[in-house]
């Protein structure tokens, strides 16, 4: 069985975690992380691998939970250097951060949104690595 490979970024009013080895874990892990997921009204988007979840947790308290629900696991996280405090102006997410946005809105905003925030849009894509 692999080790799950967490990365953890805290957002301003939530978090969000890439799955780095998702494909090599067991269908048993998946649900699993799934269900931790859906227990805390998080989304998970397996088309990035990642979830978030609207808490707002520091990475240790983040760690040790994943360790009593989890025994074979790493974790990581990434701080980003500069907070985007960039408000979202229409839509679903309107009122809130770009930088709290779920990975699969921002991709979705990159291929259909053509707005005065596109660099915005872009920047933060960016800093996720997506």
């Amino acid at each position: 069985m692999a080790k799950i490979y967490f990365v953890f970024t805290k957002l301003q009013n939530s978090f969000n975690v890439y799955v780095k080895n998702l494909e090599e874990l067991t269908v048993e892990q998946i649900k699993s992380i799934e269900a931790f997921v859906s227990l805390r009204r998080g989304f998970f988007d397996f088309n990035t691998y990642t979830f978030s979840i609207p808490k707002r947790v520091e990475f240790i308290e983040f760690k040790t939970l994943m360790e009593t629900i989890f025994t074979n696991l790493i974790c990581e996280e990434i701080i980003f250097k500069t907070p985007q405090m960039s408000k979202v102006e229409y839509g679903k997410y309107k009122g809130m951060l770009y930088c709290d946005l779920p990975d699969v809105y921002l991709l979705w905003l990159k291929s259909n949104y053509h707005g005065k925030d596109r660099e915005i849009i872009e920047a933060e894509l960016k800093s996720r690595d997506l």
